[in-house]
């Protein structure tokens, strides 16, 4: 679709942090909450609808739209399988409630759901598997945004089995949860080091952290300055050696893909 989006092929080294980072960006005007990524495409998540891109050039591919069938707040994704999993909340509204809604990758067809109705542990925002296990985000925010008496203390990371039963749970430590207020943890992804890789509302930083060996709370790693201005993020798993994620910086409307060294 030549003239209506332009792609954009920004490529850079910084040390920080003995870290280097390499960046791409794909302008894209429905970058507002959310990538998904796998071999061959990215997926744009905005609230009610996935756009569906190409990696290696940025064209459009396939678009979703929900917005007839009551979808109003997509957060993230996940492709695994060949299958695009989207976290769905009815967020500001409260009591808050929450769904996995289930796609064809391939296709974008809607093909399954999982409703988590009024969880105790809040708003889902994002959700990845990894070794038999699904690893899901859950926030609770601060203000008006507040619900039952709660603020985003209350936001946690919980672990379920592939049909949805809890296992256990963990909250996040004091600093992280500084930063995340007003808001909370937007985004996360399980990186094949066996490290988590959080994102806030809207800071330019990438948390990591690692589950615990004892305790409730997740351990906080290190800060990673980064283009990606929070919301839903996703590790690109066809790269092995490296980490590479998918992001977003909504007030710029593009796609940033950050290479962590």
């Amino acid at each position: 679709m030549p003239g209506k989006f332009l792609f954009v092929f920004l490529l850079f080294s910084v040390v920080l942090s003995e870290k280097a980072f390499s960046q791409k960006e794909f302008q894209v005007k429905e970058a507002k909450q959310a990538v998904a990524v796998d071999k061959g495409h990215f997926y744009v998540i905005n609230n009610s609808t996935i756009h569906k891109y190409t990696k290696a050039d940025g064209k459009l591919v396939q678009s979703w739209d929900g917005s007839e069938r009551g979808i109003k707040h997509l957060n993230s994704g996940v492709v695994i399988k060949g299958k695009l999993y989207c976290a769905n909340s009815n967020y500001p509204e409260i009591p808050m409630a929450s769904a996995v809604e289930i796609f064809d990758a391939k296709t974008l067809q809607h093909i399954g759901n999982h409703s988590f109705g009024i969880n105790n542990h809040g708003s889902l925002t994002w959700l990845d598997q990894k070794d038999g296990f699904w690893y899901i985000g859950f926030a609770h925010y601060g203000g008006k945004e507040a619900s039952e008496g709660r603020d985003v203390r209350w936001t946690s990371f919980v672990k379920y089995t592939l049909d949805w039963k809890e296992v256990e749970s963990w909250i996040f430590p004091k600093n992280i949860v500084e930063l995340f207020t007003p808001k909370s943890n937007s985004g996360g992804a399980l990186g094949g080091d066996g490290l988590l890789y959080l994102t806030g509302h809207d800071r330019p930083e990438i948390y990591v952290m690692k589950i615990p060996s004892w305790g409730y709370t997740l351990e906080y790693v290190k800060t990673i300055p980064v283009g990606i201005h929070g919301q839903g993020i996703a590790i690109d798993r066809i790269v092995k050696d490296r980490v590479v994620v998918y992001g977003i910086n909504r007030a710029e409307s593009t796609v940033v893909v950050e290479d962590i060294k």
